[in-house]
Order: C-alpha cells, then structure tokens, then sequence
C-alpha cells in the first residue's frame, strides 16, 4: 500500500478549498480551521506553493486564491474569468468615477462590450453590454492592436479601413503607427476627442490568451471636460494596472517581443 505523505496531502486539501471559491480568496485562519491544519504548517506550505505559482496571496486580510501558474496549468473557463473581470472592473469604476468596461473582438474586425461597471449618479457617459465598437475606435483599436506585429496590423488597417470620427483623429498611417508604439511604451491607450469631440477613452490590453496576444481589452470613457490630457495618464495607468491584475489571476501570459510597428 503506496505511503500518503501528509505534506502532499495537506498542500491538495489547500488547492482544492481555494478551488472551490476560486476567483474569491480564502483567509488563512479559514484554512487553519476547515483543513484542521497547525497554523504554521499551513502558512509554510502556502509560501511554498506561492513561490511554485499555484496560490496567490492577496494580502494578509484578503486571503489566498489560486496562483496564475496553476491557471496556466488548468485552464479558466470563459465565466470564470468573466467573473474576475467583473470584480475587478466593479472596484475600478468605484476608484475613478467613471464607467469601465470589457471588450473582445467580435469576429469582423470591430470590438463587443462583454462586461461594464459604472457608478449611478448623474449626468454620465455608458455603454452597455453587447454594443459595438468599429475597428478604427481609437482607445479600442490601439490597446488591441499595439502588441501586434506591423504586418498583422497593416493586413487589417488596409482590409477594414481606418475611419476619421473628428479633426483629432489619427488617419495617416504613420501617425497611427507612431501612436501604437506610444501606446505599447505606455501601456495604455489615450484617445482625447478622437472618437467623439465631447468625449474621451483610455484602454488598456489584457493578456489571456495563451500565445501572449491581447485577448480583450478593458477601457474608460467620459466626457472630455472630465477626461482629458490632465488625467488621462492616471487614468490610463490604473486602467494597466487593472488590465495587468486580471491577466495574472486567468492565468494569462504577458507577450513575447513583436515586429516593431
């Protein structure tokens, strides 16, 4: 009879309880507890499993969930990690003020809103679940496309077309691709009255799927006398921030060097 070796047994006893509440963490004295472990015991096989990448810890008060190396491992189902979208998201529109959002290719070149948060409270831009966004949006189609190869960009740029939405936007391919490297350095986009003349948007990328592409992108808008050049930077920071939190917990991966745009 094979022997159990209760160090192995403790450590998937503490995987499948995080699993279990996975995207919500799980306090260490809960774990202490339900597991009926020694307290040391649990916080030595946590640290050892973290510095692995199969539990993260999200502080002493907000518990421990499951680390990004096992998600890589595992998978994460498309509502899971909605569902990590959508906390993060809820936390970030209660930060800045200002309605955040969700978007994914929508298979014809454009962007789809998959999830949004926004504080109700008076006179405010929004979008809603389901709408569209054309290629050319430019927080959208910057956020997107500056981890792609110029090729890449170029082939789509020349197929769908960039459209002019006011006298800021950016049409001639070399300031668009100017712009795209500046969003990569940046790690974020910044659209002011480009899109629209009384509104404008940041983006940032989100990196889920697994070759490092940008697998969604998670945005901002407002009116521009609310978001403009005097903000948008710290705006667009916390939205990178935001973006960079969510592709860790999916277990996605950040982007190998690219083609310079």
């Amino acid at each position: 009879m094979a022997t159990i070796v209760p160090a192995v047994a403790s450590s998937v006893r503490i995987i499948e309880r995080l699993a279990a509440d996975w995207p919500e963490a799980v306090s260490p004295r809960d774990l202490v507890h339900e597991l009926d472990l020694n307290r040391s015991t649990c916080y030595n096989l946590l640290s050892t499993l973290q510095q692995a990448g199969w539990v993260r810890s999200l502080g002493e008060r907000a518990g421990w969930t499951l680390g990004p190396k096992l998600l890589t491992l595992t998978g994460v189902t498309e509502d899971m990690a909605l569902k990590v979208m959508q906390e993060e998201i809820d936390a970030l529109s209660r930060e800045i003020g200002f309605v955040v959002f969700i978007t994914e290719p929508d298979g014809a070149g454009g962007y789809v809103v998959i999830a949004k948060a926004e504080q109700r409270f008076g006179v405010r831009v929004t979008v809603g679940i389901g709408q569209q966004f054309e290629f050319s949006a430019p927080a959208l189609m910057n956020a997107f496309h500056a981890w792609s190869a110029e090729s890449e960009f170029d082939q789509v740029a020349k197929r769908i077309g960039i459209t002019r939405f006011t006298e800021e936007t950016l049409t001639e391919p070399g300031e668009v691709r100017a712009e795209l490297v500046r969003t990569r350095d940046r790690g974020y986009s910044v659209s002011v009255q480009q899109f629209d003349a009384a509104q404008s948007g940041v983006g940032a990328p989100i990196f889920g799927n697994r070759d490092g592409s940008v697998s969604h992108v998670i945005a901002s808008l407002s009116f521009s006398s609310e978001l403009n050049a005097d903000n948008a930077d710290r705006i667009g920071k916390l939205l990178a921030e935001c973006g960079a939190r969510i592709t860790e917990r999916v277990g996605g991966h950040l982007p190998a060097v690219i083609d310079s745009i």
